[in-house]
C-alpha cells in the first residue's frame, strides 16, 4: 500500500496531486481508445488524479476519451484543457471552453489553459478566463509554454496574477527554466507543470541515469521523475497506457534520492549558466 501522493497548492486554492497523466496522442487511434480509457481510470484509482488534455490533442479525441474515462467519477478528477492560441480571442476562448466542456461531458474544467501565446492580446484571453471563472465554467485558469517576458507582461494586466499554473517543457535534459523562470514562479507560488518529463522516453537509455536507477532497484524513468518531484512546486504529467508504467510512475514518489546521487544527475545533465530560450515540443 503506498502512502498517499503529496500535493501541490495551486494560488486559487486548489490542492492537487504532486505528479498527474498526461494525455497528448492519446484518442490519435480508435483502436487504443479501451486502452487509453483503462488508464485515465486506473490513474485516478493511484491517486494521480490531475488529468491533463487540450482541445489540440487528437482535434478535440482525447477530451472525449477522458471524458468517457471520468463520467461516473467526475468529482474525483481534476480537469485540465487548453485553449488553442488562434482561438484565444475573448469570444474564441469561450466559445473553445465550451466545446471542450460539451466533449469531456462536463460542466465545469478544474483548469484551464492558453496553449501557448498567439496573434490575439494577452489581455482579451485573460478578460475571457476571468469571465468563464465567474460564471463557473472554469475554476480556475494558468497558461502554458510561458517564458520569463510573458510572465512578467501576464503580471502587469489586472488579472494577470490570477494565473494559477504555467505548464512547460522540463526535464532532465531541458532545464533551461531553471536559470530564470522556475525561481521566479517559485517567488511567487505558481507552480510548474512539466510536460515530456522524461522526454518522450528518449531519457531512458542514458547511461548515467540507467547506472543511478539500478543503486535504488528502480527505473530510469523514475530517477527522471523524483528529479522533478524534488523540486518546489514542479507537477510532472508524463503520459502513459501502460497501466505498469501508470503504477511506476506513481511509485516515484516515493523514491528518496540522496544529495550525491543528485549531484551525480547535474554532471550528466547540468544545469543552466546563463539565459535560454524556453524550449518546447
Amino acid at each position: 500500500m503506498n502512502d498517499p501522493i503529496p500535493t501541490v497548492n495551486l494560488p486559487g486554492g486548489a490542492s492537487v496531486p504532486t505528479i498527474g497523466l498526461g494525455t497528448w496522442m492519446m484518442g490519435e487511434d480508435k483502436g487504443r481508445m479501451a486502452d487509453e480509457i483503462a488508464a485515465v481510470r486506473h490513474a485516478l484509482e493511484l491517486g494521480m488524479t490531475l488529468i491533463d488534455t487540450a482541445e489540440m490533442y487528437a482535434a478535440g479525441e482525447s477530451e472525449r476519451i477522458v471524458g468517457a474515462a471520468v463520467k461516473d467519477q467526475r468529482e474525483q478528477a481534476f480537469l485540465i484543457s487548453k485553449v488553442l492560441p488562434w482561438n484565444a480571442s475573448f469570444e474564441g476562448t469561450i466559445e473553445a471552453c465550451n466545446s471542450s466542456l460539451q466533449r469531456l461531458g462536463t460542466d465545469y474544467l478544474d483548469l484551464y489553459l492558453l496553449h501557448w501565446r498567439g496573434e490575439h492580446p494577452l489581455a482579451d484571453t485573460v478578460g475571457a478566463l476571468e469571465t468563464l471563472k465567474a460564471a463557473g465554467k472554469i475554476k480556475s485558469w494558468g497558461v502554458s509554454n510561458f517564458d520569463l517576458d510573458d510572465m512578467e507582461e501576464l503580471f502587469q494586466l489586472p488579472d494577470g496574477k490570477n494565473c494559477s499554473v504555467n505548464q512547460v517543457l522540463y526535464n532532465l535534459s531541458r532545464r533551461g527554466i531553471e536559470y530564470d523562470l522556475l525561481p521566479w514562479c517559485q517567488e511567487r507560488h505558481v507552480p510548474i507543470m512539466a510536460y515530456s518529463p522524461i522526454e518522450q522516453g528518449r531519457l531512458l537509455r542514458h547511461q548515467e541515469l540507467v547506472h543511478i536507477a539500478k543503486a535504488y532497484q528502480a527505473t530510469p524513468a523514475q530517477i527522471a521523475l523524483a528529479f522533478l518531484l524534488d523540486r518546489e512546486g514542479v507537477i510532472p504529467i508524463p503520459k502513459t497506457v501502460s497501466l505498469s508504467r501508470l503504477q511506476e510512475n506513481r511509485d516515484a514518489v516515493e523514491l528518496d534520492i540522496t544529495d550525491e546521487d543528485f549531484d551525480r544527475l547535474d554532471v550528466a545533465f547540468p544545469p543552466p549558466s546563463s539565459k535560454m530560450p524556453l524550449e518546447m515540443l
